[in-house]
């Protein structure tokens, strides 16, 4: 899987940043992150985070993904680019460099140990996006779970019911609402170093 464990700081990290936003804006005004640029979806270095979105459930929601994952790329390493690709589907049989269900479990729990927040976008009902949430839960990480509310559909209890302040957010979002939100989370939530004004793109896990 192309997650960039970027080890840049300053003016070098801010020139991964310009370029990918270039490559993403270059393709058009509605961005998805292509397959073949996952490896510099990093952009900045810092937080490491592991989005997740449905799969096998259905693919609807991808474009909103992409989206998502372009503006989570302005606080860390998004590990898990692939859910945001446009060319995987709900019957593919691979997921990142994983080939197999059980290499994909095997890779997906590894990302999950590793990052240190979750975000997760659960409007489309999904097996696994819930098991990655238990797994997260688990892991002590902290969560941020992003919703669009539905007609004569509710989020499930399991989700909602699990809102702990400063481990564990459910936000419902219209799309315009996102930045406030990824902002709120990551400035409350998300570990912050030992400095009194919080930079990103020098972020270090504690």
């Amino acid at each position: 899987m192309g997650n960039v464990q970027g080890q840049e700081t300053g003016s070098s990290s801010s020139s991964l940043v310009d370029a990918s936003s270039e490559i993403i804006n270059s393709y058009s005004s509605d961005p998805i992150i292509p397959h073949s640029f996952k490896e510099i979806v990093t952009m900045a270095t810092g937080v490491k985070i592991y989005f997740c979105g449905s799969i096998r459930a259905g693919r609807g929601d991808v474009a909103i993904y992409g989206r998502i994952v372009e503006m989570l790329g302005k606080y860390g390493t998004v590990l898990t680019p692939f859910v945001a690709d446009p060319k995987l589907t709900e019957m593919a049989l691979e997921e990142g460099k994983a080939r197999t269900d059980k290499e994909i479990y095997d890779q997906d729990v590894s990302l999950l140990e590793e990052c240190q927040a979750i975000v997760a976008e659960v409007t489309q009902p999904s097996l696994g996006v819930g098991f990655e949430l238990g797994c997260g839960v688990a892991m002590k990480k902290k969560i941020l779970c992003l919703y669009r509310p539905q007609p004569e559909k509710r989020l499930s209890a399991m989700i909602r019911g699990a809102e702990k302040e400063g481990s564990f957010m459910t936000r419902d979002y219209k799309e315009e609402d996102l930045p406030a939100i990824f902002e709120d989370f990551f400035q409350k939530v998300v570990p912050r170093d030992r400095k009194d004004s919080l930079d990103w793109k020098s972020y270090e896990p504690m």
